[in-house]
């Protein structure tokens, strides 16, 4: 029989722990920094800029029926904008459709201001410079309209549950030439990206707490984001194919997050690296 020293081997195995260890703590460390330089910029989110040009636009005269979007029906009943976020994506009747925040405005758009589809989608995102989206201003200033709210997304409508089940699949379905899903990503516990935390979205704690941060001012890229465009870029890295803006597809995954976050508190729109 041979007999191995165990000093070595104990030795080693301390200089594993402490490493492991060490880099346990620096991850915390980053996090917390991380946490603090947000909570120092709340107070001046940049975001608050476009939460009041998007309150303008809504009450702004446009398109060929020289129309505002006061009329704009978001679930709650015509020109009612306290609270309807936390209670999307809906079922509406008029369209047939479930349809969440982004989908619907673009629907009040072509109806109330006569806007084609083309003219109301041409500019959904700004490019970090001189071209601004109205869209996302829009959005900005409706979400936080219900900020401190509680979700409370309906499931009871049977196309609510069918794009709930769609997002769902939609979530763990793996393709591309990474074979990514969302899964991927956001369903297992103390995941990263460089410094960026992956909130596991499988859990209600991780779904509240990222759904209930967008929109968010982009320190990065200089502009508010909102959900549509979080998830249009989810897919980009995903290296699938471009989704259509306001398409079925985003509503139901935005479905499936939203209800997986019911009962969480908004707090958006709020401030991301």
């Amino acid at each position: 029989m041979i007999h191995r020293p165990r000093a070595p081997l104990l030795a080693a195995g301390l200089v594993l722990v402490a490493t492991a260890s060490s880099a346990q703590d620096s991850t915390s460390s980053t996090t917390d920094e991380i946490a603090k330089y947000r909570e120092m910029l709340e107070d001046d989110n940049p975001a608050d800029l476009w939460v009041l040009r998007g309150a303008e636009l809504w009450k702004t005269k446009r398109g060929p029926k020289d129309a505002s979007l006061e009329q704009c029906n978001l679930g709650l009943g015509a020109g009612v904008v306290k609270g309807v976020y936390a209670q999307l994506p809906r079922y509406f009747a008029d369209t047939g459709r479930v349809q969440d925040l982004e989908s619907r405005l673009v629907t009040c758009m072509m109806t109330l201001q006569g806007l084609s589809l083309e003219e109301v989608t041409q500019r959904p995102f700004g490019n970090g410079s001189e071209e601004k989206s109205d869209m996302e201003a829009l959005v900005s200033w409706l979400v936080s309209e219900s900020r401190g709210l509680k979700l409370k997304v309906p499931t009871a409508h049977a196309k609510e549950k069918e794009a709930y089940e769609i997002g769902r699949q939609i979530f763990s379905y793996r393709a591309g030439p990474h074979d990514f899903a969302c899964a991927t990503c956001h369903s297992q516990e103390g995941r990263r990206i460089r410094l960026q935390e992956l909130p596991n979205l499988t859990t209600a704690e991780g779904a509240r707490k990222a759904y209930g941060a967008w929109p968010a001012y982009r320190v990065s890229q200089g502009e508010v984001r909102t959900m549509q465009h979080r998830l249009y870029d989810c897919f980009r890295q995903q290296r699938f194919p471009e989704p259509r803006y306001a398409s079925d597809v985003i509503t139901a995954l935005t479905m499936y997050l939203a209800v997986s976050a019911n009962g969480g508190e908004l707090q958006a729109p709020t401030i991301k690296r």
